[in-house]
This record gives structure tokens, sequence and C-alpha cells, in this order.
């Protein structure tokens, strides 16, 4: 397969560096414009942030002695897709941050990824590129914590340095000062993959797909109530309900999807033809959708997650330490039937914690629970009278 007929990242993905050189030809080292090639192709981060990578990368490229790093942290439990893409397209992922660090003059490279199968694929998969002489600098591997925040950008540039992978304030962009007091680049493995098509196959090809302002693909992770759950590449824009066809379509009716994990928002099954964007669906995040089927009560499943994420907090300040346990009691109780002050209780909590976290957790709780109120509005009003789709309050 020539690249000039690669159609998107799982078309291209090779385990092995014999395939992926018949797949997609060599590293295109010394490319002329490869950040005014990004910035044409509209690239932007997969990991959540949809920053334009363009922009990232001239910051780094204008500092001294930059780091790259690849981040293939998944902390996010509903999300499968960098472990799919790190074990079967390992070097797709390599080649992207080979040109990232050449783009920006990079002294140091690392990739941080959970230990595990998609760890393993990528040693042997540097193994084989240091045997054959593909790569231009070494790359460090440093391995993730089982954590949901492990990812956050702070928090990778912690355990680059050796320190605990915890979020903290940042009070200078990462891209300006990260590892050592470096400029650092950190982008999600996806991000890198596309990139390394982008510097083979130009913008242009990469326009084919997407929308005008979202151009591409993206990696999805389809679960819950639908038949086939897995990782899908899909174009962005395409309509929530083809993206569910990907998986053979709902199992069973649905009364809801989450859209972007648990960070993410609720939006009704009524909103399948909207299109599976940011400018469609708001928080389309990492590329996460969970299908939820009428048998199924979004109340409990929405308390669930609201738990999980409490829990899963740095302990670092205000907001986590003491909101996120108080939302997640909120939710635990309304979800249990509850008393009718416990949804204004609820926005009031949301509103107190939203802005004023030292990393971007609570915004996201904040917003996942205020989706869940509004989605599930009829259901707020049924457990308040003691009843439930499921039977389940009590």
């Amino acid at each position: 397969m020539s690249t000039s007929r690669v159609t998107g990242l799982l078309d291209a993905a090779a385990g092995d560096l014999q395939t992926h050189f018949r797949r997609c030809g060599p590293v295109p080292w010394g490319r002329p414009d490869l950040i005014g090639d990004l910035r044409a192709a509209g690239l932007t981060g997969r990991g959540g942030g949809g920053f334009p990578v363009w922009r990232k990368l001239a910051t780094v490229a204008r500092g001294r002695a930059p780091v790259v790093i690849a981040n293939g942290a998944e902390g996010e439990p509903a999300s499968h897709k960098d472990d799919t893409l790190l074990r079967r397209a390992p070097h797709l992922v390599l080649d992207g941050l080979q040109l990232a660090a050449e783009t920006v003059r990079a002294g140091q490279a690392y990739l941080y990824t959970p230990p595990g199968p998609a760890m393993a694929a990528v040693k042997a998969a540097l193994a084989e590129r240091a045997a054959r002489g593909w790569d231009a600098i070494a790359v460090s591997l440093v391995a993730t914590p089982d954590s949901f925040l492990g990812g956050e950008e702070s928090a990778v540039v912690a355990a680059v340095e050796g320190r605990p992978a915890r979020p903290g304030d940042r009070f200078e962009l990462t891209a300006r000062s990260g590892v050592d007091g470096r400029p650092t680049l950190v982008q999600n493995v996806e991000t890198l993959a596309q990139l390394a098509l982008i510097a083979r196959c130009g913008p242009s090809w990469f326009r084919e797909r997407g929308t005008e302002r979202e151009p591409g693909t993206m990696l999805t992770t389809l679960s819950g109530s639908v038949r086939e759950p897995g990782v899908y590449e899909v174009p962005i824009g395409t309509p929530l309900g083809h993206v569910l066809a990907r998986a053979g379509g709902p199992a069973r009716p649905l009364c809801a999807l989450l859209v972007g994990g648990y960070h993410g928002t609720w939006v009704p099954a009524t909103a399948l033809a909207s299109p599976f964007s940011r400018a469609g669906l708001g928080a389309v995040g990492a590329g996460v959708v969970i299908a939820l089927d009428t048998g199924q009560c979004g109340l409990w499943a929405a308390a669930g997650v609201a738990n999980y994420l409490a829990q899963q907090s740095a302990r670092q300040c205000g907001p986590c330490l003491n909101g996120l346990p108080a939302i997640a009691d909120a939710m635990a109780r309304l979800a249990r039937g509850g008393t009718p002050d416990l949804p204004e209780r609820l926005h009031r909590l949301t509103a107190l914690v939203e802005g004023r976290g030292a990393c971007h957790h609570p915004d996201g709780t904040a917003r996942f629970v205020r989706s869940a109120l509004a989605v599930f509005d009829d259901e707020v009003a049924r457990h308040l009278r003691g009843d439930c789709v499921t039977r389940r309050t009590r």
C-alpha cells in the first residue's frame, strides 16, 4: 500500500517496521515548513483539549533546549484509543515524535505510556528502529500511573521529572517552561500519529475528511449499549447515529449518550443526527461515546461517575478536597430518592468549584453533573417521588 492510498491512522497501522515502511515509507526528515503544514491542515490536539498543534510547536521552537513528550496516558476508564494505537501502530506514533523533535530542535524525547501491552509494543518498536538506525533522537520510556489525572499536562511533566504524576498550579505555559524549566511539547500519541501522516501526505489530504472548521478523523471508543464495542476511526462531523453504526448500532433503544467521557456531557438519544464534533456536541473530549439504553437509570450512572471523579481528585485544592466529595454525596442521595433541595444544591456546588481548581478536574466534573441534571430531568422528578425507571430507589 502506498502512502497516497492511506485513508487514516488505522488504515496505516502496522506493528512491525517492515510493514510500516511498506505502508508509510521512510520518515520524511527535513520538512521545510512542517509547522506551516500543520497550520494549513488544521490539526488540533486529540487528547481532549483541541488546541491547535502548530501553535504549540511554534511556541516550543522559540525556546532553548526543548523537550518533547508523547502522552499515551489514558486514565479515562471509557477510553481505549491510545492503548489501541500504541499496540497497533507504535511506529506511526514514534515517527510523529521524531518529526516533532526535529521541528522544535529538541534534545530529549520521552514516551509516557501505561505499563503492559502498549509499553511492550513500543519497546519492541524502539528495538527495531535502533537496529536499523531509523531514529534521529533517543526516546526514553516513562510509565504512567493508573489514575484519571495522570495524563494532565503538568502531571506528565512531573512524572518525567521523577515526581508523582499529579497536576499542579501552572503559572507559565508548559510550552515555555516544562521539564526542568525548559520549553516542553506535550502531545497526545494520536496527535503525533496524525502529524506523521500529514508530514507524508500533506494538509490537503488531511482535509479530505472532517469539516472545514474541524478537519480530519478521530479515534473514538464506543461502548455501553452498542452491538460491537471497540475503537473506531471516524471523520469529525459524522452524525452521531452514523458513529454508533460503526459499532453495529444500538443494542437496545437508547435514552441518552455520554459524549466525551467522564469529563464530557450527556446528550439525549434525540441528538443522533447531531454532528460528532465540538461545534455539534460540545465537549467530545478524546473521542468517547457511551450509549445508555432505556432500561438503565441515568441518575444512577451519573452518580457512579461523580463518585469516581471525587475519588480520583488530587486533593491538592479546596474544590477537589471538599467540593467534589460534596457533589458526589448529593448525586448519590438524589439517585437514592433524595429531597427536593438536592438539584438546586448540586447547581450551587458545581458553580462553587468551577474555575477555582489547581487543574481543570473540578470544571470537567461540574460540566458532567450539570449535563446529567439537564438530560435526566424527568428521571430526577421520578426519583424525588420515590420512583425510578429501574425501580432501584429506596
